[in-house]
């Protein structure tokens, strides 16, 4: 009778311990690191550039049917490079504004450079079909390219769309001096208070320092099949469903 109950306590402590870890949901927060220590473990993503880190050219499809590098443009002081798609609601929320900052910028040395990098597998309305389509609807003035292969967005440590970089040429190199969001409203550019990427520029061209080099990119995650699945990032409440 004895080793019945030792038996039976046995079963119900371990059958205890099974509930507890089933009735405790992985969490995982879909930051930067979580992203970029994940997909650093496959191999296919470095850590990305910093502030100050020397961002190397590329050469990339463009919807115009050329390709494009950084280095097409000699007189550029700088580029606002930014990571950004079709099908996101937060890169829809942000395209007018992205188009205002080529019109301001590009004709005082720091042009808009838009890269698509999510997989066309995965996202068919991110295909260059589509992205020729967009560009051609909204009357873009800046090159719209193609993260064909998906090398470029993990040199640079993309993990949104849209993720924004302000690069500054200085002394023959591209050189990060900001990083993240556009500005702090996605939801209504009349309700923004604080303007990152043109606070950011307007430094540069002053010859000023930038106050703030780096903010938290707000938007969608990049698709990309070669990343983990088997963890999901726990959805905010100010976060708009992706379609």
């Amino acid at each position: 009778m004895k080793n019945t109950l030792v038996i039976l306590s046995s079963i119900l402590l371990l059958a205890s311990c099974g509930q507890k870890q089933s009735d405790a949901p992985e969490q995982v927060e879909e930051t930067k690191d979580t992203v970029v220590t994940e997909t650093k473990e496959m191999g296919i993503m470095p850590k990305g550039y910093g502030i100050l880190d020397e961002a190397t050219d590329f050469k990339l499809p463009s919807t115009n049917g050329t390709m494009v590098s950084l280095s097409d443009y000699p007189d550029a002081k700088g580029f606002i490079v930014t990571f950004t798609c079709n099908h996101c609601p937060y890169a829809v929320a942000y395209e007018q504004r992205i188009m205002d900052l080529d019109k301001k910028y590009a004709p005082l040395g720091y042009p808009v450079i838009a890269i698509s990098p999510n997989d066309p597998e995965l996202v068919p309305e991110d295909n260059m079909e589509n992205m020729k389509k967009l560009a051609e609807e909204k009357g873009y003035t800046f090159p719209y390219l193609l993260d064909e292969g998906q090398a470029i967005y993990p040199q640079y440590g993309a993990t949104k769309t849209p993720h924004m970089f302000v690069l500054n040429k200085e002394d023959g190199k591209n050189i990060v001096r900001y990083i993240g969001a556009i500005d702090n409203n996605y939801e209504n550019a009349d309700d923004v208070t604080e303007r990152y990427v043109e606070d950011a520029v307007d430094a540069l061209l002053a010859g000023n320092e930038i106050a703030m080099t780096s903010t938290k990119a707000i938007g969608c995650s990049i698709k990309d099949k070669r990343k983990p699945r088997g963890k999901k990032g726990k959805k905010k409440h100010h976060e708009k469903k992706e379609s």
